[in-house]
């Protein structure tokens, strides 16, 4: 109404101006008739009238139209305003006699000028009261207050639980609903209580079942008819396609009338005419019920989490996908597709170690029945936030499957799901919104799990290290920041481990005997902390992620760090590969300080003019210096010590030196 409303008064409104202005423009062409009324009237000398006038309106004075008008009071703006007399004649001895009449009345005369502002800014005045009067008007007829035109589309507030109960007929359909589950529990109780006290035969259970079902999806149907009884009906017909859904899993599972193919299609069948059914209705809520009537009670017919359970859970979720891709109903999605995994996830811990080839192929084919239906409604409706969480934890099943395995399966089931999610990572480009991104990250994370099952040692550290290195190469290639971030993750757990195993800080202070091959292992170690140490920083500037040294220190010094880091253990751990034992140990230390220093000396150079660079530099001479003061004078002897001062010594000379003539030259 209120639309209407604001519609009608914007029209009026712009009547009301076109109006005025056709006023105004009838006023000026008035105007214009007289003047070539008067000049027509000049020309006749019969007629001296124009001519005693014309003078007379020359000598009155005009009024000034820069003086404002004072205000009109909104109740006297409606009136008129009268037009100005033309003065009368006056005695003819009185009218001075200055220039001819017909020039006082041309266009172009500045009196004529002032006369035609005076007009239109009456004009103005008359249309500015007008509209005054007619906005206090409107006003007044309608008090409340205009909201703006994008306060009309604001969302409907959330309505409360309690105000839910409290609408008339909230009473009947949480009666209907709460009576259906409770119906539907009765028959899962009689099936179970009729096994263990040997009621009847396996096979009027079954067929009573069906029966039940078939007759309380009839009543629901007859219900639907009468929109007054919609409610029981939707209510009646979940009860009942639950029934035989359950019907179909105990005819299956324990009383093994069907093998398991038949049992799987029939509850398919089942399971996709109640949801066709919802979607002709209409009703999300009755497809909801449908799906967790069919998978709440199914764990108690199948006596626990089993594969047989998973299978028909999945039935049901397949059975969803024609109407998640129809209707955009996020319960249905969410109730269809996280019961699978949640069993799958449940058998598997019930299994135990040593697995099962049931329970894996089960969490595979929940793993990948997730991811495809996933994908197929992220490509119709991109950005569905129902998809991209099932999408998200689509692997977890496999994954945790996995780690009951033995080394060899779980690594082909790791390495299989980390091939398909990465696979879905590069057909990216035909995704839309973070699709490809967790699938990517999904991926990313398969694949480490195959490298922590597959190696062990220190070829575990080195293999994350250097997929660490690859995914930012990767990272560069494709511009992708998931790549960057999985491959700033990989190196963090492989430098942890190495830190902890293969290159402890204690290779820097204690003198041990260690095999050729751990030192091999190490320096491959060191070589690959070092070059992820100077890769990451890089790409991540690349792709506009870090800034220049000079305008960010922090993460590049931290690069530093770790870089030397490698660098040392890189040089200590060739020192005893060359030189095995306390000699190797003195050498190495010689060498890493003054590498330090030639370091600086580099940074120093090349960073004339860049701030981050010279604080770089300082900082390297200063580890340098205390290098020498803390460490080598106490550790090293003999003549290990006096080279590694004299060495560092004459580089921090010639340093200080090469560097003051590049400041004096600047």
């Amino acid at each position: 109404m209120l639309i209407a409303m604001t519609t009608d008064g914007d029209v009026l409104l712009r009547l009301a101006g076109e109006i005025d202005d056709l006023g105004a423009r009838l006023a000026r062409v008035g105007t214009e008739l007289r003047t070539v009324q008067t000049e027509t009237a000049q020309e006749q000398p019969a007629a001296p009238a124009p001519e005693a006038q014309a003078p007379e309106q020359a000598t009155t004075p005009p009024e000034q139209p820069q003086q404002p008008e004072p205000q009109v009071p909104p109740q006297q703006a409606a009136q008129p305003i009268p037009q100005p007399q033309q003065a009368q004649p006056q005695q003819h001895q009185q009218v001075p006699q200055q220039q001819p009449p017909r020039y006082f009345t041309h266009p172009q005369h500045p009196q004529y000028q002032a006369q035609y502002q005076q007009t239109q800014y009456q004009q103005t005045q008359y249309q500015q009261a007008q509209y005054a009067q007619w906005q206090q008007q409107y006003r007044r007829q309608h008090p409340q207050p205009q909201q703006p035109y994008r306060h009309h589309y604001q969302p409907a507030p959330k309505v409360s639980l309690a105000e839910r109960l409290s609408k008339e007929g909230a009473g009947s359909r949480l009666l209907a609903w709460v009576g259906g589950a409770v119906t539907l529990l009765g028959v899962v109780l009689f099936l179970v209580l009729a096994i263990q006290r040997g009621w009847l035969g396996p096979l009027p259970r079954v067929i009573g079942g069906a029966v039940l079902g078939a007759a309380l999806v009839g009543i629901g149907l007859r219900l639907h008819r009468n929109p007054a009884g919609r409610t029981g009906a939707f209510a009646l017909a979940a009860t009942g396609i639950g029934a035989l859904y359950l019907d179909a899993i105990a005819a299956t599972t324990m009383y093994e009338y069907l093998p398991a193919y038949a049992g799987l299609a029939l509850g398919l069948l089942i399971a996709v005419g109640g949801l066709l059914l919802a979607v002709r209705w209409k009703s999300s809520l009755l497809a909801a019920a449908v799906v967790l009537g069919c998978v709440v009670c199914a764990p108690i017919i199948t006596q626990g989490f089993t594969p047989e359970l998973v299978a028909f859970l999945l039935v049901v979720q397949v059975a969803s996908t024609p109407v998640q891709l129809r209707q955009s109903w996020p319960s249905v999605a969410v109730a269809a597709g996280i019961p699978p995994l949640v069993a799958s996830v449940f058998s598997t811990a019930f299994t135990g170690f040593g697995g099962s080839t049931a329970n894996t192929a089960a969490a595979l084919a929940a793993g990948a029945v997730g991811l495809v239906l996933a994908l197929i409604v992220t490509l119709k409706r991109a950005g569905d936030a129902a998809a991209l969480a099932l999408l998200a934890v689509a692997p977890a099943p496999s994954l945790l499957a996995a780690l009951f395995l033995p080394k060899t399966p779980a690594v082909l089931v790791t390495a299989s799901v980390a091939l398909v999610l990465l696979a879905v990572w590069a057909a990216g480009q035909w995704l839309d919104g973070w699709t490809g991104d967790l699938a990517g990250a999904a991926g990313l994370l398969a694949a480490l799990q195959t490298t922590m099952t597959l190696f062990d040692g220190s070829a575990r550290s080195a293999i994350l290290i250097s997929e660490g290195v690859l995914l930012a190469l990767v990272a560069l290639w494709t511009k992708k920041h998931v790549a960057l971030a999985g491959g700033l993750v990989f190196a963090v757990i492989g430098g942890l481990i190495a830190l902890a195993f293969d290159v402890p800080p204690t290779l820097f202070f204690l003198i041990r005997n260690r095999p050729d091959a751990d030192l091999a292992a190490t320096l491959l170690v060191a070589v690959a902390i070092l070059v992820v140490a100077i890769t990451l920083p890089w790409v991540a500037h690349r792709l506009g992620l870090f800034k220049a040294p000079a305008e960010n220190v922090v993460p590049w010094l931290f690069a530093g760090v770790v870089a030397l880091y490698g660098a040392g253990a890189m040089v200590l751990s060739g020192a005893l590969l060359a030189v095995p034992g306390r000699s190797g140990f003195l050498l190495g230390h010689v060498v890493i300080t003054v590498s330090w220093t030639v370091a600086a000396l580099v940074l120093l150079i090349r960073g004339i003019s860049v701030v981050g660079l010279r604080v770089i530099g300082l900082v390297l001479v200063g580890a340098a210096v205390l290098k020498l003061v803390l460490f080598d004078l106490s550790a090293l002897d003999g003549l290990a010590r006096v080279a590694a001062f004299l060495l560092a010594g004459l580089v921090l000379l010639g340093a200080g030196t090469r560097y003051a003539k590049l400041v004096a030259s600047r």
